[in-house]
């Protein structure tokens, strides 16, 4: 039976894709290999892991304007993710996530989105109306 999550409103259209979740911040800069497609650093929870095409669910944003205009760059050459859930955002990669038309949402009201969706759930992304639909 779908589940749905409530969160502040977020950015971007509606998506569906599977989840790749990780209790670790992001940072579009120094977390991955943008050519490749993969999570890079090696101390990262996702390291080795593809994020193209998935519904990436992390604790928090980290870095600045270069990882804002990273998220349109990998969007301009196809190597993104659908979209991007946060426990917390902040407004430069907000920014970003406009800039890339990238589905981001933070904020859920029933606590710590890297413990509410597990790797490999299906979930639908309706960033307008600050809801998140977990199919499995």
């Amino acid at each position: 039976m779908p589940r749905e999550l409530k969160c502040h409103p977020g950015i971007g259209p509606t998506v569906a894709g599977e989840a790749l979740t990780a209790a670790d911040n992001f940072s579009a800069r120094y977390d991955l290999d943008r050519i490749k497609g993969i999570f890079s650093r090696p101390q990262h929870a996702l390291a080795g892991q593809s994020y193209k095409d998935k519904i990436l669910v992390l604790n928090t944003a980290k870095g600045g304007v270069a990882s804002a205009w990273m998220l349109h760059e990998m969007k301009a050459r196809g190597i993104a993710p659908k979209a991007i859930l946060f426990n917390a955002a902040n407004t430069i990669l907000a920014q970003g996530a406009a800039l890339a038309d990238m589905a981001m949402c933070d904020r859920f009201e029933d606590g710590d989105v890297t413990t509410l969706i597990p790797t490999g759930a299906r979930v639908t992304v309706y960033p307008a109306e600050g809801r998140v639909v977990i199919e499995d």
